[in-house]
C-alpha cells in the first residue's frame, strides 16, 4: 500500500540520446546502419578475400619458402620477402587492370582499364539478369544455357545474313535476346504451372543447351563453318560486329554502352515501375502477394523472360564484341556462373551489380598481368573470387572479424543497465 506521506514522482519520459534510456540517438542509429549494413559487409568481404589471396601468394613464392627455413635466426629476411611478393603481385594486378605506370604515354597506360571494362561487360548484363531473378524470388542458375542459346541464334544471324551495317547488328542483338528469353521462359512456365523448382530445371536446361549447340556446331549446314571438320562456327560478318569505342587499339566496344543502358533500364524497372513492384512483392512473400491480387505465376514467367533476355544480351556481347572470329561450345567461359557471384556481391541491386562486375573484370584483367609479370598462377584470382562469395554468404563472420555492429541492435551501456529508481 502506498504511503500517503510519500508523494509519487512520475517517471520522466525517455529523452533521445539520454544514456539512462533504451532510445539511441539518431547519429548512433545512422552509424549503426552504415557500419553494419550490407555495403560495408560487401567492401570488407573483398578486403578479407584479398588478405587470403596475399597469404596464398606468399605461401607459393619460392623466395618466401627459402627464407622460411631460417626464419628464427633472421626473421627480417622472410618478412621482406613476403612484402616484396605480395606488393609486387598486387601492384601488377593493379597495373594490369587500371593503369600501367610503366607506360610513359597516358594513351597506352590507360589501356588496362578498357580491358577491365571489356571483361566486365558480359558480367554486368548476365549479373543483372540473375539479380532480377533474385528480386522476384527466382534462383536462376541457368545463365550458361541461356547464353549458349543466345550465342547460337545471334551468331547464326551474324554470319548467315547480308544486311546493312547497324541493321544487321540490331537484328542479331534482338535475336540473341529473344533466344535467351524463350529458353528462360521454359523455366518460368514450369514453375508457374507445375511448381517445378527453378534450380533443377535451369541445371537440366544448361546441359540441354550445351549439347544442342555442340551438336549444331558439328552439323554441316547448321552452325559449323563450311569445309571445316572442327566444331566451330564461321566468323561474324563485319556488318554485325560491335564497333570499338576508342579505336582498334583498345578492346572496349559498343557492348559496354549496352551494359550501361541495361543497368539504367533494370533500375527503372525495379524502382519505378508497377511490374518491378510486383517482382519485389513476390520475391519478399509470394503468399502475401497472391492475397493482394498479384498473379504470382505470371510474375514468375515475366521475371524469367526478362532475366533470360539480359543473360542472352551477355552472350550477344561475347559473340559480336569479343569473340568475332567464330565460336565453339565453350564460348561462355564460365560467365553464366560468375554472374551469380556478381549478383550476390551486388546485393541484387542494379548499380551494386554494375560495380561488382567491374571488380571481377579488374580481377580477371589484372590476373593475366600478374601471371605474366610475377609468375603467380591465375588460380589465385579464382580463389579470391571464391572467398568473396564465402564472406558475402556469412555476414556474421565478417562482423565478428571487424567487430561491426548488427543493424538495429544496440548493446546496453553500463548506465542503461542500471534501473531508474523511483523515489518514494
Amino acid at each position: 500500500m502506498t504511503d500517503v506521506h510519500t508523494p509519487l514522482r512520475p517517471t520522466p519520459p525517455p529523452v533521445e540520446g539520454n544514456p539512462t534510456t533504451q532510445t539511441p540517438s539518431r547519429w548512433r542509429v545512422a552509424a549503426n546502419e552504415i557500419m553494419g549494413g550490407s555495403v560495408m559487409i560487401s567492401i570488407l568481404s573483398v578486403v578479407l578475400a584479398m588478405i587470403v589471396g596475399a597469404v596464398l601468394i606468399a605461401l607459393t613464392d619460392e623466395t618466401v619458402q627459402k627464407t622460411a627455413g631460417y626464419f628464427f635466426s633472421r626473421p627480417g629476411d622472410m618478412l621482406s620477402a613476403v612484402w616484396q611478393s605480395v606488393s609486387g603481385a598486387y601492384s601488377s594486378l593493379f597495373q594490369g587492370a587500371i593503369y600501367n605506370f610503366r607506360k610513359p604515354d597516358f594513351v597506352d597506360a590507360i589501356k588496362p582499364l578498357t580491358a577491365t571494362l571489356n571483361f566486365a561487360t558480359p558480367l554486368i548484363m548476365a549479373g543483372l539478369g540473375i539479380a532480377l531473378g533474385f528480386r522476384a524470388g527466382m534462383f536462376n542458375i541457368g545463365g550458361r544455357g541461356q547464353m549458349l542459346i543466345a550465342i547460337g541464334i545471334a551468331g547464326w544471324i551474324g554470319f548467315s545474313f547480308d544486311l546493312p551495317f547497324g541493321i544487321h547488328m540490331i537484328v542479331a542483338v534482338i535475336g540473341g535476346m529473344v533466344g535467351g528469353a524463350l529458353w528462360a521462359a521454359i523455366v518460368g512456365l514450369l514453375k508457374a504451372r507445375t511448381g517445378a523448382h527453378e534450380v533443377i530445371t535451369t541445371i537440366m536446361l544448361n546441359f540441354i543447351a550445351y549439347y544442342l549447340i555442340s551438336y549444331l556446331l558439328r552439323t554441316p549446314g547448321a552452325l559449323q563453318a563450311p569445309g571445316s571438320n572442327n566444331p566451330k562456327s564461321p566468323a561474324m560478318k563485319e556488318t554485325a560486329i560491335f564497333p570499338h569505342l576508342f579505336g582498334p587499339n583498345y578492346p572496349l566496344n559498343l557492348g559496354f554502352i549496352f551494359a550501361i543502358v541495361a543497368v539504367i533500364v533494370v533500375w527503372w524497372l525495379l524502382s519505378r515501375s508497377s511490374l518491378g513492384f510486383k517482382f519485389r512483392a513476390v520475391g519478399e512473400n509470394p503468399d502475401a502477394a497472391k492475397v493482394a491480387g498479384i498473379n504470382v505465376g505470371s510474375i514468375y514467367v515475366w521475371a524469367m523472360v526478362i532475366s533470360g533476355a539480359l543473360v542472352g544480351l551477355a552472350g550477344v556481347a561475347q559473340i559480336l564484341g569479343t569473340v568475332t572470329t567464330g565460336f565453339s561450345s565453350g564460348i561462355d567461359a564460365g560467365i553464366g556462373f560468375d554472374a551469380i557471384t556478381v549478383a550476390l556481391l551486388g546485393r541484387s541491386r542494379p548499380w551494386g551489380t554494375f560495380w561488382a562486375a567491374i571488380l571481377f573484370g579488374a580481377l580477371k584483367a589484372g590476373g593475366f598481368a600478374m601471371q605474366a609479370a610475377e609468375g603467380i598462377p591465375i588460380d589465385i584470382v579464382l580463389v579470391v573470387q571464391s572467398m568473396i562469395v564465402l564472406f558475402i554468404a556469412a555476414p556474421p563472420l565478417v562482423r565478428a572479424v571487424f567487430r561491426l555492429p548488427t543493424p538495429g541492435v544496440f548493446p546496453k551501456s553500463s548506465l542503461a543497465r542500471q534501473k531508474v529508481e523511483v523515489s518514494k
